[in-house]
C-alpha cells in the first residue's frame, strides 16, 4: 500500500472514479475502430486524454457535489422514524 493519509481519501477517490470512467468511455468511443484492428492505440490515447482533461474537473467538482447531494438527500434519523411508524401500521407477521 501506498499509505496515503486517509484525509486524502476524497481525491483517490476522485483519481480512481475519473480512470475508470474515461476509461470505459474511451472504449465505447473506440469501437468502430475494431475493424480497422487500431482500436487499442486509439483507445490508450483517447483514455489519456479524456482522463486528463476530465481529472482535473472531477476533483474541482467534488465539493459542489457533495453540496447538492446533501441538499437532495436527507438523514438517516428520518428513514428511521419512517421505518418506525410503517411498522407499526404493517400487521405482525405470524411466527
Amino acid at each position: 500500500m501506498l499509505g496515503i493519509p486517509r484525509r486524502f481519501s476524497h481525491f483517490v477517490y476522485g483519481i480512481i472514479q475519473s480512470c475508470l470512467t474515461c476509461l470505459v468511455a474511451a472504449a465505447i468511443a473506440s469501437l468502430p475502430f475494431l475493424a480497422t484492428g487500431s482500436f487499442v492505440p486509439h483507445w490508450v490515447r483517447s483514455w489519456l486524454l479524456a482522463w486528463v482533461m476530465m481529472l482535473p474537473i472531477v476533483l474541482f467538482a467534488a465539493p459542489a457535489i457533495r453540496k447538492l447531494t446533501r441538499f437532495l438527500t436527507r438523514d438517516d434519523a428520518g428513514a428511521e422514524e419512517l421505518q418506525t411508524t410503517s411498522s407499526a401500521t404493517r400487521p405482525a407477521r405470524p411466527v
